[in-house]
């Protein structure tokens, strides 16, 4: 896996919102494309953060689920992200490392450009043992 990248298993589909965007209305994206994390982004595309079904635990645990809050008080902003030109290895290891089930890919010059999951890194361990017999 060392000399697969990033850039070749991510997904570029991303269900992204605002910082202002009302955590309900972040959940009801979630739930209508079945998808464990939104990201956060500004209106350059650049990434300010990113809210998963992690963080709506804190929010039910709080009582604020409709409480017209925005995903700004709820959302991770120290994200730790990749590249498309990273390991995949090595983003595997980092998202082990930290108990991360997604890792938001990053462009220098085009900003937020594709997330990379658990289920992503799955599909592709599969994959590579359905190829080599």
């Amino acid at each position: 896996m060392d000399d697969i990248f990033v850039g070749r298993v991510m997904s570029d589909s991303l269900h992204t919102v605002r910082p202002d965007t009302l955590v309900e209305d972040a959940a009801q994206v979630m739930l209508d494309n079945d998808v464990g994390s939104v990201v956060v982004v500004d209106d350059d595309n650049r990434l300010a953060g990113i809210l998963t079904r992690t963080d709506f635990v804190t929010i039910v645990s709080e009582s604020h689920p409709k409480a017209e809050t925005s995903v700004s008080r709820y959302m991770t902003t120290d994200v730790v992200t990749a590249s498309a030109q990273d390991s995949v290895q090595d983003v595997a290891d980092t998202m082990l490392a930290e108990g991360f089930h997604h890792m938001p890919v990053v462009d220098d010059d085009e900003g937020l450009i594709g997330m990379i999951t658990t289920t992503d890194l799955a599909a592709y361990i599969a994959q590579v043992r359905t190829s080599n017999p």
